[in-house]
């Protein structure tokens, strides 16, 4: 019963960040940490960093796309997320991955941290578990890794998306028929950044569907205000 409590917890946490981003994105300021979702007693420490690291860079999204700093609380709780959970040595390459962008975008919000992050200049983790993959795998693990969807981003991830744009747009046509929402807001979210994305596949006309039936998902509409700011936006 504790654990069952404590992953709706967790599941609601994840949804108020998101909203919050959702929120800022939208308006053009920046994410109030201030509220009950990571401060004023709204929730254990322990389950806001974990809320944190599901959502993972895009907590400081805003301050990407939008140019504005982030709050200085929230960066507080971002920072202790990176530093209380580095990856293990078997740990998924998603994870590795979601946690080597957190540390960057730490590194883009403030001067440099006193944690490991294993974001080494130069340095960036393994990729090549993507480059032959199926076209349903690759825009599965994509998805997931949609915070590294950003304009001007260069790393090992977003070159085999650059390489792959066909198939990203099967892998969202599939994600649509088979109404994952987030699926095909995250391999949307990539596709606005491709060049050699098929005509034929009505990307705008696919997003405004997907934001119709899945947009009440705040982890649904972070992506698709992702998607639509990130033509215009610009990366620190």
């Amino acid at each position: 019963m504790e654990q069952s409590s404590t992953s709706a917890l967790l599941q609601g946490t994840v949804l108020d960040l998101a909203s919050d981003v959702v929120s800022a994105l939208r308006s053009g300021d920046h994410v109030r940490a201030g509220n009950s979702t990571l401060t004023a007693g709204g929730t254990g420490e322990g389950v806001a960093r974990a809320a944190v690291r599901v959502l993972g860079a895009d907590i400081l999204l805003p301050s990407v796309l939008l140019r504005v700093p982030p709050d200085p609380g929230q960066l507080a709780v971002f920072k202790d997320a990176v530093a209380a959970h580095p990856p293990r040595a078997d740990a998924a390459p998603t994870v590795v991955w979601s946690h080597w962008a957190m540390a960057r975008a730490l590194r883009r919000n403030g001067p440099p941290v006193d944690v490991p992050l294993t974001d080494e200049p130069g340095g960036e983790p393994d990729a090549r578990w993507l480059e032959d993959a199926g076209w349903q795998f690759l825009t599965h693990q994509l998805a997931v890794l949609a915070p590294l969807a950003l304009p001007g981003e260069e790393c090992a991830v977003t070159r085999v998306a650059r390489g792959r744009p066909v198939d990203v747009a099967r892998g969202f046509v599939r994600a649509v028929r088979r109404r994952d929402w987030q699926q095909a807001a995250g391999a949307g979210r990539w596709l606005t950044l491709l060049d050699g994305v098929p005509d034929t596949l009505g990307l705008e006309a696919g997003l405004d569907f997907v934001r119709l039936m899945g947009g009440s998902d705040p982890r649904v509409a972070l992506q698709l205000e992702a998607a639509r700011l990130m033509p215009a936006g610009v990366l620190l």
